[in-house]
């Protein structure tokens, strides 16, 4: 160890990113209580101690269109990144998750010889496999959250520590059933369905009012269907009809719900850690679609179904995002059904292979030991 505090620079461009490096904090801190952050998150990693530079409410965007039009913002956030850790001269930097910044800011530090570890993997092996060489040729840790990740990586000759997923630790909800029913004014007899469009804003403006169509259209078959959708901090919604809205305890309204219409990305994972049926949706722009496609390497885009390589939730992609669709895949899942049965002993076998807790400890400790 340093005579000094340990110093790092930390980013994080995503809310599940302000999760996960909230947690990574503490925990280093609890291994080494004087160690100092700077950087990008949101105000989970605030709360840790973070002295943050940008928010995640600005940091993150999608697709590539999107990405067009903010780029002014964004080399300036990497040109102060770059200020920032050329002046305060950080131990390690940390990047969590984020790939479209956070390895580009990697490949920018070379110059100022700092080490760097990686938290969260991009997920080359399923698009964009070229960007093994910033591994190879920038960042010394490799911190993997996926068992099959690990070995994708170390055969193109990365060393990489496998530390376990983050949602062996658990996902609990704040509130019992009986207390977030008395919250929302529900019945027992009431069958709740979740609307989940996204924690970004664009997903949010993409998604959601195609969820509310879809659920309005199952509401006509089903007399005590109850709606209620998610809402990340940060994100304003539209004002929908009808619609309960939750944004304390994400958690209580997944596992709570009969089941879930999810857009692709962290919750669709959540709610299967949470016994959720589910389909998965997700919508971009034409052009950002166009490019996705030709780069994916990959059968699915939910990592219910990465990480079982099979598919156990119906996913549906740009145009397959139809009510009909939605409603087609939705209503088998709100009633005790083969199907349903089926998904939910799919969602089993995910949960069990994800490691055992103490994920952050682990990260925390893998880093802590490079110093």
């Amino acid at each position: 160890m340093n005579a000094r505090p340990p110093k790092f620079f930390i980013v994080a461009g995503e809310q599940s990113g302000d999760l996960h490096g909230s947690k990574l904090i503490q925990a280093i801190k609890k291994q080494e209580p004087s160690a100092v952050f700077i950087g990008h998150g949101g105000d989970r990693m605030v709360s840790s101690g973070l002295e943050i530079m940008h928010h995640v409410n600005k940091l993150s965007i999608m697709g590539f269109t999107e990405v067009i039009k903010h780029l002014p913002y964004m080399i300036n956030v990497m040109g102060e990144s770059l200020e920032k850790i050329k002046e305060t001269r950080p131990d390690r930097v940390i990047l969590v998750d984020y790939p479209g910044f956070n390895l580009r800011l990697a490949k920018n530090c070379r110059p100022h010889s700092v080490p760097i570890s990686y938290f969260i993997l991009p997920q080359l092996w399923a698009w964009k496999e070229n960007r093994i060489q910033y591994f190879h040729n920038y960042i010394d840790q490799s911190l993997s959250i996926f068992p099959f990740e690990q070995e994708w990586f170390e055969s193109r000759n990365v060393p990489t520590n496998y530390v376990g997923h983050p949602f062996s630790e658990g996902l609990e909800p704040k509130l019992t059933k009986d207390e977030f029913y008395r919250k929302h004014k529900l019945e027992n007899e009431d069958i709740l369905l979740a609307l989940i469009p996204g924690s970004r804003q664009q997903e949010i403006d993409k998604h959601l009012h195609l969820y509310y169509s879809a659920a309005q259209k199952i509401k006509a078959e089903i007399q005590r269907l109850k709606i209620i959708v998610t809402k990340a901090s940060g994100v304003s919604l539209s004002i929908l009809d009808d619609v309960l809205v939750e944004d304390e305890d994400i958690y209580g309204a997944m596992k709570y719900s009969k089941a879930a219409i999810t857009t692709s990305g962290t919750a669709s994972l959540e709610c299967a850690m949470l016994d959720t049926p589910e389909v998965v949706c997700y919508k971009l722009s034409t052009l950002s679609y166009a490019i996705t496609s030709l780069m994916n390497k990959s059968p699915f885009i939910s990592m219910v179904n990465l990480i079982a390589n099979r598919e156990i939730v119906p996913e549906m992609i740009q145009r397959k995002a139809s009510i009909n669709n939605i409603v087609e895949n939705i209503l088998p899942l709100l009633s005790d059904t083969e199907k349903r049965k089926t998904m939910l002993s799919g969602m089993s076998q995910v949960r069990r292979s994800i490691g055992m807790p103490g994920v952050y400890e682990r990260a925390a400790q893998a880093i802590l030991s490079r110093l």
